[in-house]
């Protein structure tokens, strides 16, 4: 679904100065040094599937190509959402991607803001059910500065979502920051809470390790739903009534929680651009993110597009050369 309309960026954007003080984000944009590769099944269906993520130049984006349909290309964007049922699917005249949120997690987290991704089928590969094989696929790859300044979206005043007993809401900040709060009935889950700045070593070492999770007594249901086909316990953590079904346990006490928040930052990488706000998420999911998204985008008051501010160092031998040129 095509939802809302699309300012044009130019409208939008302020320059921020290279004298404030409360910009410690990156300031170039960056892709990937050299191509990546993996191999697995999808989560949901099943199938096999090879991704390889390339380098793409600044103001590229995020680029799936199906390798397996004449190289169609889906933009990772708000605007190609479909799907929001159990996991986040695009979809461009007909043609899916589907369970992108683990992989955009991780580029949106780790600072890389151009590549194409190459996949050959319709679902990107669950592989350990975290967003940590990615984290060791970009290190490998390594990062590459470009030559173009980042834009940051900016939040300006507070956005929020609500229904069913859940929330989430965005508020203005010089960072980007969450707030993950969870509840299910479960023993070994119950209330779980994570605050945190996110930074990509912080995302590597705090969030990208946990694992997506399912209850036992729901697999079933799920897999009658035609859902779940490519699930083992080596791909996602399993609650059962008296216990975790994975023989080497959890990762995190609290493992369920800093997966939805690996869902979430995933879900918001599809504005398109690094967030300047503070995310607080109340027993959200897919659908909830998604429709924040919305919310903020086919709404102009509510944020800036702010261009990172130029580096000191080159501001200060701006000032020459324009004056030389003035005199000549």
């Amino acid at each position: 679904m095509k939802i809302g309309s699309v300012v044009p960026e130019k409208l939008l954007l302020r320059r921020m100065t290279s004298t404030n003080p409360a910009f410690d984000a990156p300031i170039f944009e960056t892709t990937i040094q050299r191509m990546v590769e993996a191999k697995g099944v999808g989560l949901h269906s099943g199938v096999p599937v090879s991704i390889r993520i390339l380098p793409a130049p600044a103001g590229t984006g995020i680029i799936f190509t199906r390798t397996d349909l004449d190289r169609f290309e889906i933009p990772a964007s708000w605007q190609y959402v479909q799907r929001v049922s159990y996991a986040t699917s695009l979809m461009r005249q007909g043609v899916l991607i589907s369970t992108t949120e683990h992989l955009l997690s991780v580029f949106y987290s780790m600072g890389i803001d151009n590549a194409y991704i190459e996949i050959d089928n319709l679902e990107v590969p669950i592989l350990d059910g975290s967003g940590a094989p990615f984290v060791s696929l970009i290190r490998q790859a390594g990062s590459k500065t470009l030559r173009k300044r980042r834009r940051y979206l900016r939040i300006r005043k507070p956005v929020q979502v609500e229904g069913a007993g859940k929330c989430i809401r965005i508020e203005p900040a010089d960072h980007f920051a969450l707030s993950c709060h969870v509840y299910f009935p479960h023993p070994h889950v119950g209330r779980q809470s994570l605050e945190m700045r996110v930074t990509p070593d912080a995302y590597a070492r705090d969030i990208a390790p946990a694992r997506t999770f399912g209850f036992e007594q729901e697999l079933q249901q799920m897999r009658d739903m035609g859902l779940i086909r490519g699930a083992t316990l080596d791909s996602a953590v399993c609650f059962a009534p008296d216990g975790v079904r994975n023989p080497d346990g959890l990762r995190f006490p609290d493992e369920p929680c800093r997966h939805k928040a690996l869902d979430l930052i995933g879900d918001l990488a599809l504005i398109g651009r690094p967030l300047l706000g503070h995310v607080i998420a109340e027993r959200a999911g897919h659908a909830m993110h998604v429709a924040l998204v919305a919310k903020i985008m086919s709404d102009a008051s509510l944020y800036d597009i702010v261009e990172a501010p130029q580096p000191a160092a080159e501001a200060e031998t701006a000032v020459p050369v324009l004056a030389a040129r003035a005199l000549a």
